[in-house]
């Protein structure tokens, strides 16, 4: 049975069109180009922080988001960047009685945001930087765990990608449901793994509901 769905943030929840595309106007680069170059990144299996490495070697991540904050241009998200099914997808599973939560590789900055859009609509948030541990650390899940009140083969993680989510999620003992979207649900679909490991396979949030209402139903 599934009693707990817990959720990834970017490409998941939240549309990081946007915020990728003010990296890009930070770096002085064409947005067309960035996207073409981080798309390039991920199929070749690499970590997307080496997009930045091949427009300004050297680029720190950590002290250029500092930077950007000190030049009131902080890294952001709101209520128009997440997804349509986002919030029929939450009220849906919570009437289902489900426990819900959320946990990503998120900044403190993030987390507060995080917290001020979801803190009504799930019983956790929990990121990255307050665990000090990050996706695909098997630390990360094992904290996930701690945090929920069922046993790991009762949680469900929804994720977009397979190297973050859905693998490392299946060996803490996790159900998985593994989104099309977003550029890493895209280009991992060609993956094997994507169609071997996910417990279900979704291309919206919208589905879940009656995915895990069936899921339960076969678990019965």
């Amino acid at each position: 049975m599934i009693r707990a769905v817990v959720f990834d943030v970017g490409e998941c929840l939240v549309d990081e069109t946007r915020e990728y595309g003010t990296w890009a106007d930070w770096l002085g680069v064409p947005r067309h180009t960035f996207s073409a170059v981080f798309g390039a990144v991920i199929a070749r299996g690499l970590d997307y922080r080496e997009t930045f490495q091949v427009f300004r070697p050297g680029f720190d991540l950590y002290e250029q988001r500092e930077a950007r904050a000190a030049a009131g241009q902080p890294e952001t998200f709101g209520e128009e960047d997440l997804y349509d099914d986002v919030r029929p997808a939450l009220a849906a599973l919570r009437a289902d009685g489900l426990w819900l939560g959320i946990a990503g590789n998120q900044t403190i900055r993030a987390g507060r945001i995080l917290r001020e859009l979801f803190s009504a609509d799930v019983d956790l948030i929990g990121t990255s930087d307050d665990w000090g541990a990050s996706k695909p650390d098997p630390e990360f899940f094992k904290r996930v765990a701690e945090a929920v009140p069922f046993e790991p083969e009762e949680i469900l993680y929804v994720g977009d990608r397979l190297d973050n989510d859905v693998l490392p999620a299946s060996a803490a003992g996790m159900h998985t449901a593994l989104i099309r979207r977003g550029p890493w649900g895209v280009i991992q679909q060609a993956d094997p793994d994507a169609e071997r490991v996910p417990s279900l396979r979704i291309d919206s949030l919208a589905e879940l509901p009656d995915r895990v209402r069936a899921f339960n139903a076969g678990a019965r």
